[in-house]
């Protein structure tokens, strides 16, 4: 990285707990590329007064993570479809002042259901009602899928969220062999308390072709592992993640990447990352 100067560009994110995945992602790039860039991660309990700060300090762009894509959208100048048709945004790009918001996740996502070729008259049954599961939803929608499940205990989000999208809610896991693209967006595997759980189970995961799940830390979840062993398609949370993150790069410095420089920035984001 370049020795700090009054004329780095400055990135960052905005979490409710910040992690090293990000801020190693970008730097490393910023590092490889050459480019005077630097990317810091925050947290906040002010999320007005940081977007302010976006805009008053000049800074590039930042990421958004939970719980502030919904709260930032009155707060910026313009939102692109991307995060329009999912009412969250998770990249801010100020250019003169102007914040523009999208959802590279939602792209991300978008873009693995076309890079594996996933077949629009497949069944889908996504876990999980949160802010990325409408990212997911949404994806799936867009690509023409006409048969997909919201599997929800959230008596509200549950409902909602398949209804916003045309789909059907269920509250209990239906019986294995409903579906042919298991999609898991909730906490079930992630690194930490739920680090052991599998989000579907044997026979779910059996009856499936293709395994997905967005948890993105660690890249191998229980689900993942699981897949792989049966021998199904899989895409990992890790691939979600090094997509969007790259997406924000290039929106924050005009500069393309190509999949090997994506691949070795999210090898080292994970490098005792926290």
């Amino acid at each position: 990285m370049p020795i700090l100067n009054k004329d780095m560009q400055v990135c960052i994110s905005l979490a409710g707990r910040p992690s090293n995945l990000g801020t190693r992602f970008h730097n490393f790039l910023y590092d490889e590329l050459g480019l005077n860039f630097m990317y810091k991660a925050f947290t906040t309990d002010d999320i007005e007064g940081a977007v302010r700060g976006i805009r008053a300090l000049g800074f590039r762009g930042a990421s958004i993570s939970m719980p502030f894509k919904e709260a930032v959208i009155p707060l910026i100048d313009v939102v692109e479809p991307s995060a329009a048709a999912i009412e969250s945004v998770n990249t801010i790009v100020n250019d003169g002042g102007v914040l523009t918001g999208s959802n590279t996740d939602f792209e991300a996502i978008a873009q693995l259901i076309a890079d594996n070729a996933l077949d629009p008259s497949s069944r889908v049954l996504v876990r999980g009602s949160g802010g990325m599961a409408k990212a997911v939803v949404a994806a799936f929608r867009d690509a023409g899928f006409a048969h997909l499940t919201v599997l929800a205990r959230n008596p509200e989000l549950g409902p909602a969220l398949a209804a916003q999208y045309g789909y059907e809610w269920v509250a209990d896991d239906p019986a294995p062999g409903s579906a042919d693209i298991i999609v898991n967006v909730t906490p079930l595997g992630m690194q930490g308390a739920d680090a052991s759980a599998l989000a579907f189970s044997d026979g779910h995961i059996a009856a499936a072709s293709v395994v997905f799940d967005v948890v993105a830390f660690p890249a191998e979840t229980p689900l993942i592992l699981a897949g792989r062993a049966a021998g199904k398609t899989v895409i990992s949370g890790a691939e979600v993640h090094a997509l969007q993150a790259a997406r924000q790069f290039e929106r924050y410095t005009g500069v393309a990447i190509t999949r090997e420089q994506i691949a070795r920035a999210a090898a080292f984001s994970r490098e005792t990352a926290g």
